[in-house]
């Protein structure tokens, strides 16, 4: 990257060379044409990103709703035949919050009494990040066999849990995930 101005002589090679910010400044100086192009094509760029970056998102965090059905549908088929009327009214909450837990290390209460400025646009999992996305989403399926299997709930956070350490190791050490929270990021 350039710092400044370079002017080199020269038949093939030379030429005044400059770093791309002096570049666009003297540019839009002698052009308030190009200036003006400069800003529109900007506008339409942070525009574009803006809008890819809501999409990206919104797709990530449709697929975790999306795996979340698998998860309340073990729920509702084996759990909540066993449970009062008082106790349906909490089962559901109860179990996103097993893995909540296993996943952030906290209920989806503690989050929201240690985040009240965004508390109320959101919960943990709008707030978080690709990798912890997909684990959750694997969590969930996990999760909704554990269910089926009738493991206690007490077992089913220590193994979720575990799995959740070792899917976190295992991705933030792989190539293919790591290109695409890269290009997550960059987008």
């Amino acid at each position: 990257m350039l710092f400044g101005i370079i002017s080199k002589s020269g038949r093939y090679d030379g030429g005044t060379f400059a770093d791309p910010d002096i570049a666009f400044e003297f540019a839009s100086w002698l052009s308030p044409e190009f200036k003006l192009y400069l800003i529109t094509e900007f506008q339409r760029l942070k525009k574009n990103e803006a809008y890819q970056n809501k999409i990206d998102w919104h797709a990530n965090r449709v697929l975790a709703k999306v795996n979340y059905a698998v998860h309340t549908g073990a729920i509702k088929s084996i759990i909540v035949p066993t449970l009062t009327e008082k106790q349906k009214k909490f089962v559901y909450a109860e179990e996103a919050d097993v893995l909540n837990v296993a996943l952030f290390g906290m209920t989806a209460k503690e989050w929201r009494e240690s985040n009240p400025e965004i508390a109320d646009k959101g919960n943990i999992r709008d707030y978080t990040d690709l990798l912890h996305l997909v684990i959750l989403n694997n969590l969930e399926n996990i999760n909704a066999e554990l269910i089926d299997m009738k493991m206690p709930q007490n077992e089913r956070l220590v193994r979720l849990n575990n799995i959740a350490r070792k899917q976190m190791e295992i991705l933030k050490n792989n190539k293919s995930f790591n290109y695409l929270e890269y290009n997550d990021n960059k987008i």
